[in-house]
C-alpha cells in the first residue's frame, strides 16, 4: 500500500471516529441547552444513549419548561419515557395549562399520559370547550305520540376525572336516557314542541357529568321530528289481538255444536235401529203367540183393526199440506 492509500484510510477512519464521537457525546445539543439555560452535562447526555432514551426528547422538553417557568427534572422526564409516556405530549400540556391557569401538576399529567388519554387535548378540550353530536334519541310522550330528538351537548375536560372516568360514550348514553326520561314524562308531544327547552332543563338536572372524565356546560336540542303514532297502533295491535281470541272461541264454539249435532244424530239412528230391531220381532212373536194358544185369531183381527184406526185418525189431524 503507497503513502496516498494510507492517508486516505487515516482520513476515512478520522471521519468515522468523529461521527461515533459526535453521536454519543451530542455536542451540539449540550451547546443548545447551556444557551437556554438547561443545567445538563455531557456525561448525561452520552449516558441517555446507552439507557436507550434519546437526548434530544429530553432536552427539548427541559428547554420548553425552562422557558416556561416551569421546574422539571431530568430523572424524572427519563422515568416517564421509559415507562412508555409521551414527554412533549406533558410538556406541552403543562405549559398550556400553565397558560390558561388551570391547576396540572407534572405527576397528573404524567398519570394522564400513561392512562392513554391525551393530556395536551384535555388541557386544550378544557380552554375550548367541545361540542358533542348525539344520534338520534327515539321517544314517546304520554299521548303515545313518537318524538326523535337531536342534541348537542357542550362539554369541557375534568382534569381531576381523566384518570378513571367514563368517557364519551357514558355521556352520549346517559343524555340520551334524559332525553327519553324526560320527552316520557311529558303529558303531550306538543308541549315538548312548543317548548324544547323543558328537555334540556330535566336532563341537566340531572348531573349526568358525574363520574366522567367531562363537564357538561351546555344540552341544546337542535331537532324534534314526529315519528309514529305509537299509541294508536298498540290499541290496533291489541284489537286485532282481542279480534282473534273471539273468533278463536267462536270457532271453539261452533266445533262443539257440530260435535253435539253428530252425537244427537248417532243417538237417534242407534235409537231407530233399536226400534227396527224391535218391530222385526213383533211377527215372531205373534206367530208363537198363535202356536202357544195365547193369542187366536180375533184377537189377531181386533189388533189390525185398532191399528188401521189409528193410522186413520194420524191421517185425519195432519194439516193438509203434510197430506200432500
Amino acid at each position: 500500500m503507497n503513502e496516498v492509500g494510507i492517508y486516505l484510510l487515516i482520513i476515512g477512519a478520522s471521519i468515522a471516529g468523529l461521527w461515533i464521537v459526535l453521536y454519543f457525546v451530542p455536542i451540539g445539543l449540550w451547546f443548545s441547552a447551556l444557551v437556554s439555560g438547561v443545567r445538563v452535562s455531557l456525561l448525561q447526555l452520552v449516558l441517555m444513549r446507552w439507557r436507550k432514551v434519546p437526548p434530544g426528547v429530553i432536552v427539548q422538553a427541559l428547554i420548553e419548561g425552562t422557558k416556561a417557568g416551569i421546574t422539571l427534572y431530568r430523572n424524572d422526564l427519563e422515568a416517564h419515557y421509559l415507562a412508555g409516556g409521551r414527554v412533549s405530549k406533558v410538556v406541552h400540556a403543562l405549559v398550556s395549562a400553565q397558560k390558561a391557569n388551570i391547576p396540572l401538576d407534572f405527576k397528573m399529567a404524567t398519570a394522564i399520559d400513561l392512562a392513554g388519554r391525551d393530556v395536551f387535548e384535555a388541557v386544550q378540550m378544557s380552554v375550548n370547550p367541545k361540542v358533542i353530536n348525539t344520534p338520534p334519541v327515539t321517544a314517546v310522550a304520554k299521548d303515545g305520540i313518537q318524538l326523535i330528538a337531536k342534541a348537542r351537548v357542550t362539554v369541557r375536560a375534568n382534569i381531576k376525572q381523566l384518570v378513571g372516568g367514563a368517557g364519551e360514550e357514558t355521556v352520549l348514553a346517559r343524555v340520551g336516557e334524559g332525553i327519553v326520561s324526560s320527552i316520557g314524562s311529558a303529558e303531550s308531544h306538543k308541549s315538548v314542541l312548543e317548548n324544547p327547552d323543558f328537555i334540556s332543563r330535566v336532563v341537566l338536572e340531572k348531573g349526568l357529568d358525574a363520574g366522567t372524565a367531562f363537564e357538561i356546560l351546555s344540552i341544546d336540542i337542535a331537532d324534534i321530528d314526529i315519528g309514529r303514532n305509537i299509541g294508536a297502533v298498540l290499541q290496533m295491535d291489541q284489537a286485532n289481538a282481542d279480534k282473534n281470541i273471539a273468533q278463536a272461541k267462536a270457532e271453539e264454539r261452533r266445533a262443539m255444536a257440530v260435535a253435539l249435532e253428530q252425537e244427537m244424530k248417532a243417538k237417534a239412528q242407534e235409537a231407530r235401529a233399536k226400534v227396527i230391531e224391535a218391530e222385526a220381532q213383533i211377527p215372531l212373536a205373534m206367530a208363537e203367540a198363535f202356536r202357544s194358544g195365547n193369542m187366536g185369531i180375533m184377537d189377531y183381527y181386533k189388533l189390525k183393526n185398532i191399528d188401521a184406526d189409528t193410522q186413520m185418525r194420524q191421517s185425519i189431524s195432519k194439516p193438509d199440506k203434510d197430506k200432500k
